[in-house]
């Protein structure tokens, strides 16, 4: 069974940094793409970073580039989310999610998912 679960979130002030983690189990990380989506209340759940199979599999939002560093750690079965400069507007709840092989910017696209954690950046 796949199960994801995030943690990590929390309130911090604009330009600092914050990590987040995504502990997976019921599956290989060498096999599936798992990605990290982003919501605000009343907005469409946004693609944040997906890191996935195959030789170009790590890919980010166009708001988040050069900013937020995606990785894996496999002996831990776990995804970061390395997120630095962070600003107000990335303040949302923090998702990751998993698909087999491939990544993809649609959450649609996803079979499973974690329960969220909440980021907050203050200004």
């Amino acid at each position: 069974e796949v199960q994801l679960q995030a943690s990590g979130g929390g309130v911090v002030q604009a330009g600092g940094s914050l990590r987040l983690s995504c502990a997976g189990s019921g599956f290989s990380f060498d096999d599936y793409a798992i990605a990290w989506f982003r919501q605000v209340q009343g907005k469409e759940r946004e693609g944040v970073a997906c890191i996935g199979s195959g030789v170009d599999r790590l890919k980010y939002g166009d708001s988040v580039k050069g900013r937020f560093i995606i990785s894996s750690d496999s002996a831990k079965n776990t995804v970061y989310l390395q997120m630095n400069s962070l600003k107000p507007e990335d303040t949302a709840l923090y998702y990751c999610a998993t698909r087999l092989w491939r990544s993809s910017p649609n959450p649609g696209d996803y079979d499973s998912w974690g329960q969220g954690t909440l980021v907050t950046v203050s200004s």
